[in-house]
């Protein structure tokens, strides 16, 4: 004897058209129509060899064995509805940890941590930097926050915020700022350009797009991170390659200036989670309204 069960789909109409002891009112229920409800019940009868419903002059009734099998379905459901709140609730309640850059944190999150707690206080959020390689995957973060480029790996769930812009910025306390700002951009030809180690390829993209030869281009000091050489962009050390994301705020303040402007690369700011999650789709609704302000 075969102890395989009938589809899942059948139970559900089933169970829905028992408790209601209705077919109408369990396809509103299940928001299909009353014909799929009928269909889904036959072929469970089909299944069992049984019938579990009689007519009862406009509607239906349960018959013997549909009575058994309701009990038992009602149950069934009844525990899983529970165990499945129980779980989202808990899922709910327990902080939202997510990984992000460094640099990132530091020079756009913190400033909006305070709002963000407030607007979403339900996520209870925990932050996980990083100033090495993330990986998206990892079991310690519920989600990651990071600069990359698509095409998006079929097994994460990839919500893309904004597009990448880098561009040249500096400090109006570097010596050569009064030159430079009403200079062309060929004028960084003589100037010898901070960067990361961990994006070389960051003036290149950009030169490139503006149509600047790049084998002209000087590289100067080089730093293990964005957040340091961001730091000594500020501090007037010269001229360094950054996100327009990460320096927004810098120049709102006249901190740093960008002459030359951004350009879009084919990179975007995305929210990687491995799982699907409603605090990330909240966390990253929230993100792309705060990044279009």
């Amino acid at each position: 004897m075969s102890r395989d069960l009938p589809p899942l789909n059948a139970l559900r109409a089933f169970e829905a058209a028992a408790r209601l002891q209705s077919v109408s009112r369990a396809a509103e229920e299940l928001h299909v129509t009353h014909g799929a409800v009928s269909r889904q019940i036959r072929v469970l009868e089909e299944q069992l060899g049984l019938g579990l419903f009689d007519k009862d002059g406009r509607g239906v009734k349960l018959t013997t064995a549909g009575l058994r099998l309701r009990d038992a379905t009602s149950e069934a459901f009844e525990r899983l509805r529970d165990t499945c709140a129980t779980l989202r609730r808990e899922t709910e309640e327990r902080p939202f940890v997510l990984g992000c850059p460094g640099s990132l944190l530091a020079r756009w999150f913190i400033p909006r941590l305070d709002r963000l707690q407030r607007e979403l206080p339900e996520l209870r959020l925990q932050l996980s930097a990083s100033q090495g390689e993330l990986d998206p995957r990892s079991a310690e973060v519920d989600a990651t926050l990071l600069f990359a480029d698509p095409p998006w790996p079929a097994d994460m769930q990839v919500f893309e915020l904004a597009p990448e812009r880098i561009g040249p910025v500096l400090s109006p306390r570097y010596a050569n700022h009064a030159r430079l700002a009403a200079a062309t951009a060929e004028a960084l030809y003589a100037e010898p350009l901070l960067h990361t180690t961990s994006r070389p390829q960051a003036w290149p993209q950009w030169a490139a797009a503006q149509g600047l030869a790049v084998e002209r281009m000087q590289q100067g000091q080089g730093f293990e991170h964005l957040y340091y050489l961001l730091e000594a962009a500020a501090a007037g050390l010269g001229v360094a390659i950054a996100p327009q994301t990460l320096v927004a705020d810098d120049l709102r303040a006249g901190r740093l200036v960008a002459p030359w402007g951004f350009v879009e690369t084919s990179g975007c700011l995305a929210l990687w989670t491995r799982r699907a999650d409603p605090r990330s789709e909240r966390l990253a609704h929230w993100l792309r309204e705060e990044l279009t302000t």
